[in-house]
C-alpha cells in the first residue's frame, strides 16, 4: 500500500475510533457494530393535554435507559409511530407493532393518585414490546397499577431494559412486521 493511500484511511480509522492498539485494522464486525445505530420512534404527543411534560419525561427516561430505541417527539407535519392521547378512561397502550400504536393517558388512574410520569413510561413500554407485570413490585415499571398508588419509580428495570435492547436489536437488522392481537391494559 502506498503512503499516499494509507494516510487517509489511517487518519479515517482513527476518527471512526475503529483502530486500538495492536489493531491495524477493523473487521467487518466492528463496522456494522459501529454502523448500527438506534432505531428512532417518534411520538406525537400534541393531544395529551395537561399530560405532555408527563409523556416527554417518560420518553427521555427509556432513551436514558436503552440504546436500541430513541424516542423523540415527531416534527410538525410528520407521521408519528405513537399518537399519545389524554382521556377520561383508564391508562392503556393499542399496540399495531413494535414501535408503533396508541397510548392513552387516563384520568382515571391519575384522579386516583397514581404518578403521571410512571404512567406515560409504562405505556410507551407496551408499544415497546413490554407486557404488563401483574402483580409486581414497584422496582418493576411494567408492574404499573398493582405496584400501588405510592409507587412513583418511573424506570424500567434491568430485565425490562434487556427485553426492549433485545427487542429492537433485532428491529435494527429485521423490519418489524409482526402485529399484536391483543390490547395491552396498562
Amino acid at each position: 500500500m502506498h503512503a499516499r493511500t494509507f494516510v487517509p484511511i489511517l487518519a479515517a480509522t482513527l476518527a471512526a475510533g475503529l483502530f486500538t492498539a495492536g489493531q491495524a485494522h477493523a473487521t467487518p464486525a466492528a463496522v456494522d457494530t459501529q454502523a448500527q445505530a438506534a432505531r428512532v420512534v417518534t411520538y406525537d404527543a400534541s393531544a395529551s393535554a395537561e399530560f405532555k411534560a408527563a409523556v416527554d419525561r417518560g420518553a427521555a427516561i427509556w432513551n436514558e435507559s436503552v440504546d436500541s430505541v430513541e424516542l423523540r417527539p415527531a416534527a410538525a407535519g410528520q407521521r408519528a409511530n405513537i399518537r399519545i392521547l389524554a382521556d377520561n378512561g383508564w391508562p392503556r397502550a393499542l399496540p399495531t407493532s413494535l414501535g408503533n400504536g396508541t397510548v392513552y393517558i387516563g384520568r382515571q388512574a391519575v384522579d386516583q393518585g397514581y404518578n403521571t410520569v410512571r404512567i406515560s413510561a409504562h405505556e410507551i413500554g407496551h408499544i415497546l414490546g413490554l407486557p404488563d407485570r401483574k402483580p409486581g413490585p414497584c422496582t418493576s415499571l411494567m408492574s404499573g397499577s398493582s405496584a400501588g398508588v405510592s409507587c412513583t419509580n418511573p424506570y424500567p428495570d434491568a430485565a425490562e431494559r434487556a427485553e426492549v435492547e433485545d427487542n429492537f436489536g433485532l428491529a435494527l437488522t429485521q423490519p418489524a412486521t409482526a402485529t399484536r392481537d391483543k390490547v395491552l391494559v396498562g
